[in-house]
């Protein structure tokens, strides 16, 4: 499942913490696919269009070919969330499609209503030329009326950059 460690020092451990980490958005979908958002919860869900596993219509790839963000909150359908990927049913600009997106391609997760959000910065790309790491790029999301950056939401971010040494 993961790979051995890439040194000798035995421990790849912001590897571990990003691993970790991905099991926050995880959990909390395998939750809403069970039981539906409970109350006031909804999700921002910012992830890499150009990841090689992302299965986007054609013409949400050609408006965002770096990143969008998605809103789970009143329509949306078909919530399946397996080990690797979650897939939905969403509307964008009055056209139903269904997408799925692989956990390795989430830059962000956010629960406004319960304050909180990870962002999944210094993340690689997921098929580096240049060794450079992801721009960031406008936000998208299920309801054409409200484009919401994910900066602007209030939530407790935690970056795993402040437990790497510099």
């Amino acid at each position: 499942m993961s790979d051995p460690p890439s040194d000798d020092r035995g421990f790849d451990y912001p590897r571990l913490m990003r691993e970790a980490l991905r099991q926050v958005p995880r959990e909390a979908l395998r939750r809403v696919e069970r039981y539906g958002l409970p109350g006031a919860h909804h999700f921002y869900l910012s992830f890499r269009t150009d990841h090689p596993e992302v299965e986007i219509a054609d013409f949400l790839r050609d408006q965002y070919p770096e990143e969008m963000t998605v809103v789970l909150q009143h329509q949306y359908w078909d919530l399946e969330v397996d080990d690797e990927a979650f897939s939905v049913g969403l509307t964008f600009s009055g056209r139903p499609e269904h997408i799925r997106i692989p956990f390795q391609a989430l830059t962000a997760f956010i629960d406004p209503f319960a304050e909180f959000g990870l962002r999944f910065d210094g993340m690689p790309p997921p098929s580096p030329e240049d060794g450079s790491p992801p721009k960031e790029d406008d936000s998208a999301d299920s309801e054409p009326s409200a484009k919401p950056a994910v900066a602007r939401v209030p939530a407790e971010v935690v970056s795993i950059d402040k437990f790497r040494k510099k």
